[in-house]
Order: C-alpha cells, then structure tokens, then sequence
C-alpha cells in the first residue's frame, strides 16, 4: 500500500475565500523529507547547505487607528528545516493580515518570526522594506555563462539525470553557468513555474549541451520549486562529480510571492544575492 502524499486531504489546489482577519491555521506545512527520499537523501546529514529566500510583495495590515499599512518581506529560511510551506497557504495566511490591527513594525514581526517559524519547523529570518525605502530596492541578473546561447534539438521534458556528463580526463574547471530556461510546474496545482537558474561549480568540466538539455527537461515535470533545485543539485553531484557544487534559482512570483531557493556544499562566506529579476 502506497504512502499517502503530505498534500492529500488539505485544502491546496481547491477555491479558497481569502480570509482578511488574522488566522495563523491557514499556513499548510509539508515534511521536506517526503521528496527528498526520492532522490536518494535519508534522514542522516544533507550533503548540502542553503536557504530558501521567500519575498512577498503584497504584505499590508491596519495600524491601531484603522488606517492600512504595507511593506515588502523577505524571508530566509534555512535548508535544514524540516517542513517547507505551501505558497498558497502562505499567500492566504499573510492576506489575513488586511484587516487586522496591529502596533507597529515589531508587532508584525514578531507575529510573522512566531508563525512562520513554528510553519518551517526552524527559526526564519524576517527582514521588511518600508515605503521610505523601496527605492533601495534593486534590480539584477544571474552573472554566468549563459547556456541559452547554444543550439540544441530538444525532444524530451522530463528529467534525465543520464544526460549529465562531465570531462573525467581532462584538467578541472571553475565556472558559473546561466539559464533562463528552467520551468516546472506546481505539484499540487500543475501551473507552471518559471525559473533562471544559476549553477556555480568546480571540478570536471560539465557538458553544457548536455546540461542544458537536462535542465529544459523539467519542462513538463511536477515539483515544488526547493524539491526541483534539490534534485538538479543531486543529479549535478553525483554525475559529474564536482568537489564544489552551488545551485541557485530565481523563480517568478505567484500570488506576490516569488521562492528563490538556494543549495550549497561549499560556503563563499556570504549568501547569494537577492536581487530582483527582471521577471520577478
């Protein structure tokens, strides 16, 4: 008899009325261990490191004098955790603080490091960008080597790990390596999800058609955004065998909120940029 899914029996995928006073029940947590058992990761330590860096662009609540209030949040939350949250429920949780009147700044904060912490499991970093500042808010591309520029013939969108290949024999490489072609789509809802998709490594040198073949394939594939970066980064490591490896995706926002997630087994001593795409 099959496991059933953490996703069975909740409400994601299904017409949902947005609630607008304060209800912390609405956020909807899933095991990551669920997935990561897919891919060959059990419950010991995870050869990787990283963060999954939520911004939401549509938070707004009511001062105690009824009058609306917003912000940009960012949210940094650890790999290591052991549930990730739906995006919907986040969505629709962080919307039920239109109507809800609170004291401040560090009232919302500390409301939202209680909820969403206890959501994911483990202690989330929350960072807000007032008004007066959102034009510190900047704009940038992945740097790298863009694989878009090659010509390929494509035939299947699924992922296959067995097109990854790297240069064994030949003398290792560092490179950072680009693309703007990653899209997967929603496991619960199967809408699509868009991603560029930054691959920093050092090693063998990795087949760029190869890769790049191998990343499109996820085309028509269904997974959570961290689940999907997760697989690319165990599929990377154990095909081609790089002594470092970082995979770094920028996905588009949905619902106002966009998932950037991040994995690493090397550290450069500070995290990836947040920078804002110019899809996002």
């Amino acid at each position: 008899m099959s496991t059933p899914s953490p996703t069975s029996g909740s409400p994601l995928g299904k017409p949902s009325a947005y609630q607008t006073q304060y209800d912390p029940s609405l956020l909807f947590s899933i095991p990551r261990q669920y997935k990561r058992e897919e891919i060959g990761l059990g419950e010991g330590r995870l050869p990787f490191f990283g963060m999954d860096i939520w911004n939401a662009y549509e938070v707004s609540w009511l001062n105690m004098r009824g009058k609306p209030q917003v912000a940009l949040a960012r949210f940094m939350v650890p790999a290591d955790s052991p549930n990730i949250i739906e995006s919907k429920s986040f969505k629709l949780y962080l919307n039920s603080l239109n109507q809800t009147k609170l004291g401040g700044t560090d009232a919302l904060l500390d409301l939202l490091r209680a909820d969403i912490s206890a959501g994911f499991g483990a202690p989330v970093q929350i960072a807000l960008t007032l008004p007066e500042n959102f034009s510190q808010v900047y704009m940038g591309e992945l740097d790298g080597l863009l694989l878009d520029r090659l010509d390929i013939e494509v035939d299947d969108y699924a992922p296959n790990p067995d097109l990854l290949r790297a240069e064994e024999n030949e003398a290792p490489v560092e490179e950072t390596l680009v693309s703007h072609l990653l899209k997967s789509n929603c496991l619960v809802t199967g809408q699509p999800d868009w991603a560029s998709v930054q691959i920093k490594y050092a090693g063998p040198q990795i087949d760029q058609e190869r890769l790049l073949r191998y990343l499109i394939g996820f085309r028509e594939h269904n997974e959570f955004h961290e689940q999907c970066v997760e697989r690319i980064f165990m599929d990377i490591l154990r095909h081609c065998k790089p002594h470092k490896l970082a995979v770094y995706a920028r996905y588009t926002r949905r619902g106002g909120l966009d998932i950037n997630p991040w994995r690493s087994n090397f550290s450069t001593g500070t995290p990836p940029s947040n920078a804002r795409n110019a899809r996002q």
